[in-house]
């Protein structure tokens, strides 16, 4: 019998596409592998973050790669191999679009957990508390006899910060301000040197179950800030309750930005820090979790 082509296209098209075909190289929420760009600041929590996940979903794989938080944009916007960005600030309208003309959809971003900027000392400085107005005096050199150390200038999210809220339009001063390579270099650097001033993620001292950051606040000392916004304007240090309440004047969000439009992997990290198990992970890491806990009194019977 002779068939025409058309017949046995036809016949092809019909085997082929009887029943679902998945390509074998797309991720989903449990199996694959992916890459992401991680702002440096969060390097501790991130880590954990990732570990549990794992845990969960053996068959994944998470490359993370610790940057700046310039560095990490940069990634999401021009690096394809980049999937999210964990980073202190979410996509403007403007950038929305962009994605919106390049990849013809939004990449999906929201907050995750609520992050104070320490303010740290070496443990023999006179120094351990200070109001925002002082930070900012250092920083500018209207006040002179203290150096500042950042964890890198002009491309961290820790530097945004103080350019944004804290200087409000003034420049900083270059012979007065300094550059760590990295968060836990600020800390080494401020530990012999009582003339500095740190700032770094709580998260990288904060917590008092890392043995690491314990040795650590034997050498330095978190400070107080004064805040403004408080009944007789008390000076506060950077806890849970007081990022939560913003009591603590330095405040920042941790936001994830994920470029991804079907359920896979980024998805599936994404949703699993944004709920109970991971938000309890930054609560554990003294983080302030967006997810509500309700706590309940529960009343036991011993017999």
């Amino acid at each position: 019998m002779k068939l025409f082509p058309s017949l046995i296209l036809g016949l092809l098209f019909f085997i082929t596409g009887c029943g679902p075909q998945k390509d074998p190289n797309i991720d989903s929420v449990s199996t694959g592998s992916i890459e992401i760009s991680v702002d440096e600041s969060f390097k501790p929590v991130i880590e954990e973050e990732l570990t549990m996940y794992k845990n969960t979903y053996p068959l994944t794989t998470i490359t993370a790669r610790y940057k700046t938080e310039a560095e990490c944009l940069k990634d999401i916007f021009y690096d394809s191999a980049t999937r999210m960005v964990i980073v202190t600030r979410g996509l403007s309208e403007n950038e929305e679009n962009f994605f919106k003309d390049s990849l013809h959809y939004r990449p999906s971003w929201n907050l995750l957990a609520l992050d104070g900027i320490a303010v740290i000392v070496a443990k023999g400085s006179r120094d351990s508390t200070f109001t925002m107005a002082q930070l900012a005096d250092y920083i500018t050199g209207r006040k002179r006899g203290k150096k500042v150390i950042f964890d890198g200038l002009s491309a961290t999210s820790t530097f945004r910060f103080v350019l944004d809220s804290l200087l409000k339009g003034d420049k900083p001063d270059t012979t007065v301000t300094q550059a760590a390579p990295n968060s836990i270099e600020v800390m080494n650097y401020v530990a012999t040197d009582t003339a500095a001033i740190g700032l770094v993620g709580f998260s990288w001292i904060g917590n008092p179950e890392v043995p690491e950051q314990l040795e650590m606040l034997k050498k330095i000392k978190i400070c107080a800030i004064r805040c403004e916004i408080c009944e007789g304007k008390p000076f506060i240090k950077p806890t849970q309750i007081s990022i939560t309440s913003r009591s603590y004047p330095m405040v920042r969000g941790l936001y994830y930005i994920l470029r991804e439009n079907y359920s896979g992997l980024g998805t599936g990290l994404a949703n699993f820090m944004r709920y109970e198990r991971g938000q309890l992970i930054f609560r554990r890491f003294y983080l302030a979790p967006v997810m509500e806990f309700n706590i309940r009194n529960v009343k036991i019977n011993i017999k």
